[in-house]
């Protein structure tokens, strides 16, 4: 199968390795438009860690499924930055496989898997470190259902859940700087203003 894997981070390259061991994987690092597809030809498309978001002309005019791995548990934290925000907000953590549609994040779930960290041990890094390999496997874990459509999906419920845009954090930290190796906890007390 040929598969166009959508990435603009080296976090994502164990997961496409393998795919690539299993499938015609064509790497992209470019904006997707529809003269790519066209060029390309690919059956499905894999997006994962991806900067650019896929224009309704793209996802309109591609005839295959276009999958998107996320690292939150949908429907909380779409948009940017959602391990963070999950930490922030104290919402549900985890990670979902779902349909690519044309709003941010908000296709229906094919596959989720809910994850749960120490505050007092866990860091930013670790938990996203944490996040990326689950995703990972829950992915490797469905790829033949992924592959020949042999899912179910679950419609996720409109304006439900939370949504981030990466200024929101700017606004939030005021010019706090981030630990990302600092324990949960004591990120969470520099936002409340204890340090």
């Amino acid at each position: 199968m040929k598969v166009l894997f959508l990435t603009n981070n080296d976090n994502t390259r164990p997961l496409s390795d393998w795919l690539n061991e299993r499938e015609d994987v064509i790497l992209c690092d470019q904006r997707c438009t529809c003269e790519l597809l066209e060029s390309l030809q690919p059956e499905i498309i894999i997006s994962f860690n991806y900067q650019y978001i896929i224009s309704k002309e793209v996802i309109n005019s591609f005839p295959g499924d276009i999958i998107n791995l996320h690292i939150s548990l949908l429907p909380w934290n779409k948009g940017a930055d959602p391990n963070i925000w999950s930490f922030m907000n104290d919402t549900p953590k985890g990670v979902t496989i779902h349909k690519l549609e044309e709003g941010l994040d908000t296709g229906a779930v094919l596959f989720q898997r809910e994850l749960l960290f120490d505050e007092n041990v866990e860091s930013l890094s670790s938990s996203y470190n944490t996040l990326i390999s689950n995703i990972t496997d829950l992915f490797m874990e469905h790829w033949e259902e992924i592959k020949s459509s042999n899912y179910k999906v679950i419609p996720q419920i409109p304006h439900a859940g939370s949504y981030h845009r990466r200024a929101d954090l700017d606004e939030v930290l005021d010019r706090k700087l981030i630990d990302y190796d600092s324990t949960i906890a004591s990120f969470k007390e520099l936002l409340n203003g204890k340090r």
